[in-house]
């Protein structure tokens, strides 16, 4: 099996090294075909089947190995073989080099490929799994990704060879039969009249309109399959229609409104979702009453010693009184977004195009589901019993709990671990994994770890929960953890677990809309369901419940919908960013180390400890981390992780960065304020830089310098 494959390594080797130091792609150009046309004319027919086996066979070599010209040899074989005759000739020998191109890619270059071309593999194996045969066929008929790249990629799939076999010969007919078409015409050509001859005109034509007129057919069938059996409205209320007041509902409806559509948000309850009534700003408001706390009592470090007492009751009452400020904030902006209809009422899905809202039926040309998340309950044994607090109910609490059990091991679970604990409970944090923040960089991890222990935070790792327990006025959790059985005695349990999509009652049974296993609406590229009009964005597309992820997907649920007819945009969550508000936070964006792998990604890590910063140093010992990761030999950014306080702020110039394609060295050119935080990315930028200038470059400049001085070279 080795042998054979480096027998093949070595055919394609010698194959590419022939055809481009022999120059034989000279042959394959358009003014060939007309110098060579008559001559090869006369060849096809005094020796019709040589000529056309050579030629065949040239074909399938080329498809094959992937070399350019294909598009020349098809327009040859109109002005050799006919319309007909071309045509059937390379259709069966482009299929027949496309199936032998896809079975070594998938015998030989299964890795390489799947590191190379990972991106496009990832979204031609989604459409597969979404659209089966007649996704490969919309492939073949209007390359979305081409052909060189696609007969490879489809190797690495499950796709069956007769399900290739024939969505490559249907898809890949018509843009067959143009083609050649056209090389017939231009063979034909003699005078500056034949170019203006109709026939050559249409053909033209028709080869520039084709892919768009494809595009437009391929939709308009895929739509008339998903709608039928439904009766769309002849007219419309509005241009858009958003269920949902969560963050990104709000965004979008004033995204649509600043577009000067005609807007309707749909909100039964309190606008402004998960993020503003129970997640990053009361969980901040609240970090901030704790960390300042904590501040003043390690103040000794700078000469300050302060006695404190905390009054939980009134850091609570702060905490609410936030979140009220910010829930008239979201009011009063959201009554000054002009052209959005703002109806109080539960909306029902009653068709694509229609939504239910009391007695009151709405309809729309497009739809956007934004109804948010709800906390995940766990199915214990006894729960019920205990009263659990959720990260919705917990901004009640009037007195503190003196042993406060909190559930979970991502971002929320640690922020409020170490804010109880640091206002005076005492917290054991429970996690069902092996790890906190799984997701998240190992010295991100243990700088979490590290600082909940330091705090006091009692963190248990591969907790299995069997059942609560309330004996008198003792409340308990009987758990395993190494195999072996264990009670815990708490006063109240705060459960953070994660959110899933609060999708209740929303009539998604009756449009047959998918659900994934996580809980989330099944969305497509663009964040369209099955029903082309119908979007979803935030908590509703899966876990990341973030008020950043919902934003961003905003601007492209309220795009789409207004202006799919005419382009559409696809989403991507390259480079949304993700924090935990501990302390030290945690910050990242793009990938990590762990998700590089994965993808089996070629990347360098450039790893800075902050403790060398003078801002660190002015912060009574501040302390951190930053890790760059890097496309391999360049300065390109595939990810980054900040640890630190101010994490946060100072990720801002890495996600504009990756945004728009900055590379480290652009960076390291970048001035900033002297101390801070920000000066990181310059710090970062400098190491990657020696790590990358040429030992013998240097020796020469340091040759120069010395000769300049005037001593020797």
């Amino acid at each position: 099996m080795k042998l054979t494959r480096w027998l093949i390594v070595l055919f394609f080797v010698v194959a590419t090294i022939c055809f481009f130091w022999f120059d034989l792609e000279q042959y394959l150009t358009l003014e060939m075909i007309q110098a060579k046309s008559g001559a090869l004319r006369d060849q096809v027919q005094a020796h019709p089947w040589w000529a056309g086996s050579v030629f065949f066979a040239a074909y399938v070599a080329l498809t094959v190995m992937s070399f350019p010209g294909t598009v020349v040899l098809t327009l040859l074989a109109g002005a050799l073989f006919g319309l007909v005759g071309g045509t059937l000739m390379v259709s069966i020998a482009s299929n027949i080099g496309a199936l032998i191109a896809m079975l070594i890619s998938r015998f030989l270059l299964r890795d390489w490929i799947q590191r190379r071309f990972a991106k496009q593999i990832t979204s031609i194996n989604r459409g597969l799994e979404r659209d089966g045969a007649f996704y490969l066929f919309s492939l073949r008929l209007i390359p979305l990704v081409p052909f060189v790249l696609l007969n490879p990629a489809l190797g690495l799939t499950r796709v069956s060879i007769w399900t290739f076999w024939w969505t490559t010969q249907a898809g890949m007919l018509p843009g067959h039969a143009i083609y050649v078409g056209a090389g017939r015409q231009l063979a034909r050509i003699r005078e500056i009249s034949d170019i203006l001859s109709p026939s050559l005109i249409g053909t033209l034509a028709l080869l520039a309109i084709f892919p768009l007129a494809a595009t437009k057919l391929l939709t308009l069938y895929k739509a008339r399959k998903v709608y039928r059996g439904w009766q769309k409205p002849k007219s419309f209320e509005h241009n858009l229609l958003v269920i949902g007041g969560c963050s990104g509902g709000l965004a979008a409806a004033r995204i649509a409104a600043s577009m000067k559509a005609r807007v309707a948000l749909i909100e039964s309850e309190q606008l402004g979702g998960a993020a503003l009534h129970s997640g990053s700003v009361p969980a901040r408001a609240l970090m901030r009453a704790a960390n300042m706390n904590h501040a003043l009592r390690q103040g000794g470090a700078l000469g300050i010693r302060v006695h404190t007492e905390v009054d939980f009751a009134e850091v609570m009452q702060h905490v609410r009184h936030t979140l009220n400020e910010a829930q008239e904030q979201v009011m009063a902006e959201s009554g000054k977004a002009n052209g959005v209809e703002l109806i109080r009422g539960r909306a029902q899905l009653i068709s694509p195009w229609s939504v239910q809202v009391g007695d009151r039926t709405l309809c729309a040309r497009a739809i956007v589901i934004a109804t948010g998340s709800q906390p995940i309950i766990p199915s214990i044994p006894g729960l019920e019993k205990v009263e659990p607090l959720t990260c919705e109910s917990v901004w009640d609490l009037q007195q503190r709990p003196e042993r406060l059990l909190v559930m979970g091991g991502e971002a929320d679970a640690c922020e409020l671990a170490q804010a109880f604990q640091r206002l005076g409970s005492r917290v054991t944090l429970a996690v069902e994994g092996d790890m906190l923040l799984a997701e998240a960089e190992p010295e991100a991890r243990q700088a979490v770890a590290d600082a909940l222990c330091a705090d006091g935070v009692q963190v248990l790792l591969q907790v299995s929960p069997q059942r609560f327990e309330v004996a008198g006025n003792e409340r308990r959790l009987v758990f395993s953890i190494d195999e072996q059985n264990r009670s815990l005695p708490f006063d109240q349990v705060l459960l953070v677990l994660g959110r899933q999509a609060h999708l209740d009652d929303l009539g998604l049974e009756k449009l047959k809309l998918n659900i994934r296993d996580d809980g989330g609406l099944e969305v497509d590229e663009y964040l369209a369901t099955r029903y082309p009009n119908i979007y979803a964005v935030g908590a509703v597309t899966g876990p990341d419940s973030s008020f950043q992820s919902a934003r961003h997907h905003a601007w492209y649920a309220a795009a789409n919908g207004l202006f799919s007819g005419f382009r559409r945009f696809m989403v991507s969550d390259r480079v949304v960013p993700r924090v935990a508000f501990t302390s030290p936070e945690i910050a990242s964006v793009g990938l990590t180390e762990a998700q590089a792998k994965l993808a089996e990604l070629e990347y360098e890590v450039t790893l800075l400890n902050l403790d060398s910063l003078e801002a660190a140093q002015m912060s009574a010992g501040d302390s951190g981390v930053l890790k760059v990761l890097t496309e391999r030999g360049r300065d390109r950014i595939i990810g980054v992780t900040l640890v630190g306080d101010g994490a946060s702020e100072t990720l801002a110039v890495f996600v504009l960065a990756m945004k728009h394609k900055l590379g480290l060295n652009k960076l390291r050119r970048t001035v900033h304020i002297n101390p801070t935080l920000a000066e990181a990315s310059l710090a970062v930028a400098e190491a990657w830089r020696r790590a990358h200038t040429a030992k013998r470059s240097q020796t020469w400049a340091a040759r120069l310098h010395r000769w300049r001085l005037g001593g020797q070279p």
